[in-house]
């Protein structure tokens, strides 16, 4: 097991290195980063816009700017300079990391458990009205755009706020992903603030990925019970619990493992929307800010991150087939 895992990382550099030198290009041609102040009105004089672009590196070729980006980040770990000479952006991608990493690992726990069950419970009554429920309900946040779904949820929470009257109580958190503020700054109280900001984002979260996994996980049980193994436990005798949850839901997890580890980037683009509306300082957040203000390198440093994730998400994903399946050997 050790030995696939190991292989499976080092196939995964020469993907990480041509994912990243294709975004690199794409958002070098997209436009320099000093353009803005050519915009300025009265003009920046052209020796300051020099040195900013000897300061970004932004006088090299673009073979010679790759390079030395990444071999400061492979030697050094550092991302390269922002655009903004005050800001360190190793410095802001620690920061926001922990608060993306954190909606996206509840938002993804969140849809796992509601996919698996509501799959289950479909394919163990199908046609019968609580599946074309659940059918309708998967088709209907399917369709609904992410962003939408976060807008109505955090009206939804306004409306909810005001019920009482009283401005001062706040049952449901609609902006920031932690209050400025706490009267008493104890761990639990601040746990309790935290937890409290990410109802509304984990929500929308995770009803986008609840509807997609559900109909897989519906599928893929239908299959399994249909199967001689499963047909043969029941002959036998055994109890009907057990021959749904040891012998065909373990079976039947394998492709919701598949497909969540595929998912896993499209998760990572819907955090950005989900940010953006509830205004959490994350990772979704920085891409933005750092897309308007055309800097590459943090940019780049997303980028790289996300790429990685979804990498050892998918090495995860295929480690956990041997976990469901004993019949699954990695050599």
């Amino acid at each position: 097991m050790f030995a696939y895992a190991a292989r499976r990382m080092l196939l995964s550099v020469p993907v990480l290195l041509v994912a990243s030198f294709l975004v690199f290009v794409l958002v070098a041609v997209s436009g320099s980063p000093t353009d803005p102040l050519r915009a300025v009105n009265p003009p920046v004089p052209e020796e300051t816009i020099r040195l900013e672009e000897r300061r970004l590196g932004w006088d090299q070729p673009l073979l010679q700017r790759y390079g030395s980006w990444l071999w400061g980040l492979v030697t050094r770990g550092d991302f390269g300079p922002s655009v903004n000479p005050r800001e360190d952006i190793n410095a802001e991608i620690v920061t926001r990391m922990g608060v993306t990493l954190r909606l996206v690992a509840v938002a993804m726990l969140v849809a796992l458990v509601i996919a698996v069950v509501a799959g289950v419970v479909s394919a163990v009554r199908q046609y019968s009205a609580l599946d074309y429920g659940i059918t309708f309900s998967g088709f209907l946040f399917l369709a609904m755009p992410s962003f939408w779904l976060a807008v109505l949820l955090k009206e939804a929470g306004i409306w909810i706020n005001g019920l009482d009257g009283d401005p001062r109580t706040q049952l449901l958190f609609t902006i920031g992903d932690r209050s400025p503020y706490l009267a008493d700054p104890t761990w639990w109280n601040r746990f309790v603030d935290v937890a409290g900001h990410m109802i509304l984002p984990t929500i929308s979260l995770a009803l986008i990925s609840f509807a997609a996994w559900s109909r897989f996980q519906r599928a893929a049980m239908l299959e399994v019970l249909g199967s001689d193994y499963v047909r043969l436990a029941r002959a036998k005798g055994l109890p009907a619990r057990r021959v749904l949850t040891r012998h065909a839901l373990r079976t039947a997890l394998i492709p919701l493992t598949t497909v969540t580890a595929m998912d896993l980037a499209g998760i990572l683009g819907g955090a950005v929307i989900t940010e953006t509306v509830f205004q959490w300082q994350g990772m979704g957040a920085y891409l933005i800010d750092s897309i308007t203000t055309r800097d590459l390198y943090a940019v780049m440093a997303w980028l790289t991150i996300s790429g990685l994730l979804v990498v050892v998400g998918n090495l995860v994903a295929d480690l956990l087939y041997g976990v469901l399946d004993p019949r699954i050997r990695h050599a």
